[in-house]
């Protein structure tokens, strides 16, 4: 599973790394809202919610499905400008400004898209021309609550009202809080887009998107960018650009933009964030290879001391071929090591990779 974006005919140029105040700001408010995805922001995120407005805090709570359990594209409306060619802009202020550019029929999808589970990546018909789909949009987010129906059916009456009230809004929190972080922020973000962009101009864009995270990479050949993500997706720079950017807050996020229409973007964590993930194919063969009983009384033997092929066998009363095919399986899996002691083979659990296994099936997921 993954989404590609075919580069096809993508020059070099049109390829751009730049930081983005309100895609920073969305992740400010998804890491308020679920800290225990960010577990490394809880001191900030305890720090900025004890001293929230309670009369903020309230609206905020009105559409938090925006970036609670997703990342709505009203945080990136400069993929959405025409031609894609557009980028984030250097305040959050000017952000807001693009997001007043953008037709009706897309700020309601964009703020609906996987909220109402409407389609992503193919040409529809938006719930502003399709009644039928309107119907079933305001019945999903009654399936959410109240309150999600409430902004819903707001949000398909009125939609520039609604957007307005998005932008008060998104300005507020800047007064409240934002404003504070992105300084901090900033300076770290503007490094990193500097780096990536001399990396893209020396070494060629697979070394700068092997650089943005290990779940990034880049077949030449095909001209196919691929993220490795628990999710099928798919898009094209086409005759657009190709938009990098980073987060200081987003950490295990790797978010990629491929919505229908709007030019490509990749939001990955900043140089420094956190370390990779394994891929989401490594943590299958992971999980899998600890499904079978025979390979978990296995790993209690090995994370022990180191045995041999035979000491195993001995002590399972099983064959050595046996205890050999299970052992590659682990081993292909990286949750084995092996040491050789003159004539014998010894193998031992790797209790560094296996204590990380919670930790990377969240990141996995989050991805």
């Amino acid at each position: 599973m993954s989404v590609t974006i075919d580069i096809t005919g993508l020059p070099l140029e049109r390829v751009v790394v730049v930081p983005s105040p309100l895609a920073e700001l969305g992740m400010a408010l998804h890491a308020l809202s679920e800290p225990g995805h960010h577990p490394g922001l809880q001191g900030w995120a305890t720090a900025v919610s004890s001293r929230l407005d309670p009369c903020l805090a309230d609206r905020l709570c009105e559409a938090d499905f925006l970036w609670r359990t997703t990342f709505s594209d009203v945080f990136a409306p400069f993929a959405g400008i025409p031609g894609g060619r557009a980028l984030p802009a250097a305040t959050l202020a000017e952000e807001l400004d693009l997001l007043d550019k953008l037709a009706d029929d897309q700020f309601v999808t964009a703020a609906l898209e996987f909220t109402c589970q409407l389609r992503y990546d193919v040409r529809e018909p938006g719930p502003l021309e399709d009644p039928e789909l309107r119907r079933r949009s305001l019945e999903l987010a009654a399936a959410r609550g109240v309150v999600q129906e409430r902004f819903t059916r707001r949000l398909l009456e009125d939609p520039p009202a609604v957007r307005a009230w998005f932008r008060e809004l998104m300005l507020d929190c800047d007064e409240a809080f934002f404003a504070d972080t992105w300084a901090r922020l900033q300076p770290q973000l503007a490094a990193d887009a500097r780096h990536k962009t001399e990396l893209l101009r020396r070494k060629g864009l697979g070394e700068a998107l092997a650089a943005l995270s290990g779940a990034v990479s880049l077949d030449e050949e095909a001209a196919l960018i691929t993220v490795d993500k628990l999710l099928v997706g798919r898009t094209a720079t086409g005759d657009g650009g190709l938009v990098l950017v980073p987060t200081s807050l987003g950490w295990p996020h790797v978010m990629v933009l491929h919505r229908y229409g709007w030019q490509p973007t990749i939001t990955y964590p900043a140089s420094g964030s956190r370390p990779q993930a394994p891929s989401v194919e490594q943590l299958t063969r992971r999980m899998e290879a600890l499904a079978h009983p025979v390979r978990m009384r296995l790993c209690r033997h090995l994370a022990r001391a180191p045995h041999t092929t035979s000491e195993l066998a001995d002590a399972h009363g099983m064959s050595a071929p046996e205890i050999s095919r299970h052992l590659a399986v682990l081993k292909k899996a990286g949750l084995i090591t092996d040491c050789r002691r003159g004539r014998y083979v010894q193998h031992q659990l790797d209790l560094a990779a296996v204590a990380r296994l919670g930790s990377d099936f969240i990141e996995g997921v989050l991805r």
